[in-house]
C-alpha cells in the first residue's frame, strides 16, 4: 500500500464546500470519483483543510492510500485528463506512510482579495469581494497587528464545539495591495497552525468595517478579549477568500525516492517552504 499526496487547486464557485457530502457537489466528491474511474478503486480522501461553499484553494492538500503502482506522473496526466475545468492536480508525490495531509500540517496560509474601486472588474467576480469605496489599509493593518500570537480566537468563529479547542497560533497577519488584470485590490492573508470555522471571514468582515472609519482599530483586540462572536463584525462572503498554501515539516515527507515527484511550485517546494509574497 502507497500513500500519495496531492496539490490540487480548484474555483469553489461551483461547490458546496470541499468535505463531501450527502447532498451537492464537494471536491473531495469529485476528486474521489475521478480516482475511481481512474484505478477502480473506491478510496476516501484526507484534505489539509476544510473550505466552505465558494472558497476557492491554490494550494490544498490531499492524500490517499492505494494499492495501485501508476508512476506519480502518469497518477497527474490521469487525473487532470478526468476531473472538471474548476479542479486541477498541480503536483503529486509518494509520501511516507504516516503522512496525514491534516494532522501533519504546522501551518495554513489563507488570502482573502478586495477590490475597493468605484467599479469592479467583471473577471474577478468570483474571487474579489467589491468594496465601491475606499478604505483605510493603514487602519486595518493596524488591526491586524494585534492577531499575531497565541490567542483563542472564539470570537472570530461560528458556534464551536463546548470540547473543542478555540486556542490557536497566528504566525502572520498583514493586509497589501496587489494588482491582478490591472485592477488594485487588497490582499488581506492570515497564517496560523489552523484556524476556526469561518475565522478568516469574520476577521475580514471585522476589518472592512474598521477600513470603512466604522470602527477603532483596537476593537480587534477588544473581541480577542471578549470572546464574544456578537462583538465582531459580520462574516464576509465566501467568494474573496482562497487557500493559498499548507506547510509541512520536512521530516514528515520522506518518500519513495524511485517514484517521487516532489511537489513544487516552480523551484519551491510547497511542503517544506511557506510562500511568502511581496507587498
Amino acid at each position: 500500500m502507497r500513500n500519495i499526496a496531492m496539490r490540487v487547486a480548484y474555483d469553489g464557485t461551483h461547490f458546496v464546500g470541499s468535505q463531501w457530502q450527502s447532498q451537492g457537489r464537494s471536491v473531495q466528491g469529485v476528486l474521489e470519483s475521478t480516482w475511481n474511474t481512474f484505478t477502480r478503486e473506491q478510496k476516501r480522501f484526507t484534505f489539509a483543510g476544510r473550505t466552505d461553499a465558494g472558497v476557492h484553494a491554490y494550494a490544498q492538500v490531499a492524500n490517499v492510500y492505494t494499492a495501485s503502482d501508476y508512476p506519480v506522473a502518469t497518477v497527474q496526466r490521469a487525473c487532470n485528463a478526468l476531473l472538471p475545468a474548476d479542479v486541477a492536480v498541480y503536483a503529486v508525490q509518494e509520501v511516507a506512510d504516516d503522512f496525514h495531509a491534516r494532522h501533519s500540517a504546522v501551518q495554513r496560509r489563507y488570502r482573502y482579495l478586495i477590490d475597493d474601486t468605484p467599479v469592479a472588474q467583471p473577471l474577478l467576480r468570483h474571487a474579489v469581494l467589491h468594496v465601491p469605496w475606499p478604505l483605510d489599509l493603514a487602519a486595518m493593518q493596524a488591526a491586524m497587528d494585534m492577531l499575531p500570537g497565541e490567542h483563542d480566537f472564539v470570537g472570530f468563529a461560528r458556534a464551536m464545539k463546548s470540547t473543542s479547542s478555540t486556542t490557536r497560533i497566528c504566525y502572520e497577519a498583514r493586509c497589501y495591495r496587489i494588482r491582478v488584470l490591472e485592477q488594485t485590490l487588497i490582499a488581506v492573508e492570515l497564517v496560523a497552525n489552523a484556524f476556526l470555522y469561518a475565522m478568516v471571514r469574520t476577521v475580514v468582515g471585522t476589518l472592512l468595517q474598521v477600513g470603512s472609519g466604522q470602527r477603532d482599530p483596537s476593537d480587534i483586540a477588544a473581541v480577542l478579549i471578549s470572546k464574544d462572536r456578537r462583538q465582531a463584525g459580520p462574516t464576509a462572503p465566501p467568494h474573496g477568500l482562497t487557500l493559498v498554501d499548507v506547510v509541512y515539516p520536512p521530516d514528515i515527507l520522506a518518500a519513495t525516492e524511485s517514484r517521487t515527484q516532489r511537489l513544487r511550485i516552480g523551484n519551491e517546494d510547497i511542503f517544506t517552504e511557506s510562500r511568502r509574497d511581496t507587498a
